[in-house]
């Protein structure tokens, strides 16, 4: 299974609450809205899922977090997929409030700020809409989903953590 962890950077803008959303320029989720992250890589120096979004953060869009909190583990199963090491992830989600530096465009994504409610669902991967929205609302989740090809949930349990 593939550990991976995805960050969401959040901030106020004139009263307005604002998410960091990063479209992806290639690779697998090509063309979608997304937060930022990656797969732990020891070999980059990851010793645990904290130190992998911090990496990948930085790595993607020129940003330090200064303190971030976990709000979600997901577990996604893609059976349809012909690479077995991309059968299945589990990603752990955070949330950042404190960083340092402006976020800017990589090779790999353009971020844009959005407010929380005018977040393009649509633009992103289907699972996004059943649980980022109770994370934006405060609640810590942890779910499985399982997709069918052509990017369709085929079936998925939701809970609190």
């Amino acid at each position: 299974m593939i550990q991976a962890a995805m960050c969401f950077l959040l901030k106020e803008n004139g009263g307005d609450k604002e998410a960091l959303l990063a479209m992806k320029k290639g690779g697998f989720g090509q063309g979608k809205l997304n937060g930022v992250g990656g797969k732990l890589d020891r070999n980059k120096g990851d010793k645990n899922i904290q130190d992998t979004v911090i990496r990948e953060v930085e790595e993607e869009i020129g940003v330090k977090i200064k303190k971030s909190e976990e709000v979600a583990v997901l577990n996604f199963s893609h059976p349809y997929l012909t690479n077995p090491e991309e059968k299945e992830w589990q990603v752990h989600i955070f949330l950042a409030r404190e960083w340092e530096g402006e976020p800017t465009e990589h090779e790999e994504v353009n971020p844009k700020w959005f407010k929380i409610n005018e977040v393009p669902y649509d633009e992103m991967w289907p699972d996004r809409k059943f649980w980022l929205p109770r994370v934006f609302n405060g609640e810590k989740i942890k779910a499985n989903f399982i997709y069918k090809s052509d990017e369709i949930i085929g079936s998925y349990q939701l809970g609190q953590r």
